[in-house]
């Protein structure tokens, strides 16, 4: 690897950390935030120090509801008597006390629903567990339902309907649904004037997705400019061991206008995002989990916002992201909603809309247009197909660097046979470099005839990297968010979507942290060999007032290792497993190299030049 190829790299590096220093708040924020952070838990604690002595003065206080346990997940009847506030004017029923619970199981998922807001109020998956392989129950408050039909009544009341108890029309009890099956499960709110909210869920075993209706009568004249909003309220429930990276992919989404916005909060604060006009869905996200409603009536605007509790870099944090969608309230009366919780897999948020897929983060915005087409016409359909002969994913990994290193091995042949050459005429440009260090322009001169005689390209080495580079940004972005290689294990790693930390340090190193990932390190001395074969480290001079070169290629394995070391564990494995792949095919290039032929056409232009001289002195 040449001087050229080594500053390309460079450059590239120090892109990559000056965004990184850009990105990173400074030391007065921090400290402002860590005076923030200590206020509120100062605060916090004064407040749970004051119910625990003082319990009779929350305002939420009520001495038969602290005797209830949390809801478990199967069916309950807890018999909880939940009053409808005051403030709701004519939207209540009086004669309706008990909070009613109905499970609804299927091969997907267990989703407990209530009448305290006629919705889902908690969700577990079959399949998915979380860090400590616990089963994924994504709701944040579990006591009232996640949806909520908001308004302004004519009494001037903002009547949302997770604090009203309605009446469950469908049998209380359990549904289990299996193959092709579907049941519905219906809720009333039936006013004194006649008018009436009525929801209709709509199950299916074989999707996520449930359809909503909710059908509106007689209550036209008390719902302010007909129009309610729809939407997601609770916060969504972290499900791995790194919360800082569960935050980091946190967000709420909005796509209308064929374009998607997305709302990300990086520290304390608060934010919200208006989007008017069709909405074609909305969302809340974890980072391997959404919640989605997509609209099926005419929409006039979204409304996402979020709230975050604390620096983005301690695993205390809270977010706390909403997301609803405004529309008028139809002739017939029915709004209607297909309604997604679930996993972020490609092929199901494919079938619940073919964008929704768009919220996950692979990689970034100006590489989409490569990105895309690779991870969903490439690295998907892959590892779907090829997971029904090879289970273990570790393996798939391996198997996916090898055919990426047959697709490119064409086009990276020459670059190593440039590279290989390069070894060899490095005695040469010594040479010239003892002769002209005096004259670095003549220098330059010779060096560049030099290559024209053996017909190499000194800037071939880079071909390798740039076209290894927008491979390994998709591969670097999509294997960090990746439901397919969650939690999968290989060797150490017990999970290919995160590091595999099997060293612990004495400190923590800036960009490095206080671990070390096993499969970075492997990558490093893969490198190192590479660089070996290929001629980097093979002690040439650098020319001359230039730095030695052996610095520069001992500096590129531990600059990645410091890239590398927090990404996902199946990233560093298929680097190094290209690597390995690299060596090989640098080797065996190495031993194919005609050397006489190179040896012949240098030397032959130095007997020609030593002529000339001669000739000169006659």
């Amino acid at each position: 690897m040449d001087r050229n190829t080594v500053t390309g790299l460079i450059l590239i590096f120090f892109i990559m950390m000056a965004w990184a220093f850009w990105a990173m708040p400074s030391e007065e924020d921090l400290q402002r935030q860590r005076e923030e952070r200590a206020l509120q838990d100062s605060l916090a604690q004064l407040e749970q120090e004051f119910d625990q002595e003082f319990p009779e003065e929350r305002e939420d206080f009520d001495p038969d509801r602290e005797l209830l346990e949390d809801l478990p997940g199967i069916e309950r009847e807890l018999g909880e008597i939940v009053e409808s506030p005051a403030a709701v004017g004519i939207f209540r029923m009086d004669d309706i006390t008990d909070t009613t619970y109905t499970v609804i199981q299927t091969p997907r998922y267990t989703a407990t629903f209530t009448n305290l807001g006629a919705g889902l109020s908690r969700y577990e998956f079959q399949n998915y567990n979380t860090w400590d392989q616990q089963p994924v129950q994504l709701i944040g408050d579990t006591t009232r339902s996640a949806y909520v039909l908001g308004f302004l009544s004519s009494e001037n009341y903002n009547i949302e309907t997770d604090q009203i108890l309605f009446r469950q029309i469908s049998p209380a009890g359990t549904i289990e649904l299996n193959g092709n099956q579907s049941e519905s499960l219906q809720y009333a709110l039936e006013l004194e004037n006649g008018g009436s909210i009525v929801y209709t869920y709509t199950f299916h075993a074989d999707r996520y997705a449930i359809d909503l209706d909710i059908n509106i009568q007689g209550l036209q004249e008390h719902i302010i400019g007909n129009s309610v909003d729809f939407g997601w309220k609770p916060s969504l429930n972290f499900t791995e061991l790194d919360r800082t990276q569960d935050g980091f992919y946190a967000g709420a989404h909005v796509y209308a206008g064929g374009v998607i916005e997305d709302l990300k909060i990086d520290g304390p604060g608060s934010d919200e995002m208006m989007i008017n006009g069709t909405i074609d869905w909305v969302s809340t996200k974890t980072k391997f989990f959404a919640q989605i409603i997509k609209p099926e009536v005419e929409t006039s605007a979204a409304l996402i916002s979020g709230e975050v509790d604390g620096p983005s870099d301690e695993q205390s944090t809270m977010y706390h992201y909403q997301s609803s969608i405004q529309s008028s309230i139809p002739a017939d009366g029915t709004l209607s909603y297909q309604l997604y919780v679930g996993p972020l897999d490609y092929y199901e948020l494919r079938d619940f809309h073919p964008t929704a897929f768009d919220m996950v983060e692979i990689s970034y915005a100006w590489m989409r247009w490569f990105a895309d087409p690779l991870v969903r016409w490439v690295i998907i359909p892959y590892f779907e197909y090829a997971s029904n002969w090879i289970t273990n994913f570790g393996l798939l990994i391996i198997l996916f660097g090898v055919l990426v290193k047959l697709l490119l091995a064409p086009l990276t042949k020459k670059s190593f046979k440039s590279m290989a050459a390069m070894k060899e005429l490095q005695p040469k440009m010594k040479e010239i470099q003892e002769e002209y260090k005096d004259n670095p322009k003549k220098q330059q001169e010779e060096t560049i005839k030099l290559y024209r005689k053996a017909k190499v390209n000194p800037l071939g080495g880079c071909l390798p990297m740039l076209l290894q580079f927008p491979i390994l940004i998709t591969l670097w972005r999509y294997f960090q968010n990746s439901i397919l290689l969650r939690q999968e294990d290989f060797l150490w790693a017990s999970d290919l979507s995160a590091p595999d930390y099997i060293l612990n340090l004495p400190i923590a190193i800036p960009f490095l942290g206080d671990q070390l990932a096993g499969f970075v390190l492997l990558m490093t001395a893969s490198m190192v060999v590479q660089m070996k074969v290929s001629g980097g480290m093979s002690g040439g001079a650098a020319p001359s007032g230039g730095p030695n070169m052996k610095i520069f290629m001992y500096f590129m394995p531990v600059m990645l290792l410091f890239i590398f070391n927090n990404f996902a564990a199946g990233l560093s494995l298929y680097y190094l497993v290209y690597n390995v792949l690299s060596i090989a095919q640098q080797f065996l290039i190495n031993k194919q190299l005609d050397k006489d032929k190179l040896k012949e056409a240098v030397e032959g232009g130095n007997d020609k030049k030593k002529r000339g001289r001669r000739r000169k002195k006659k």
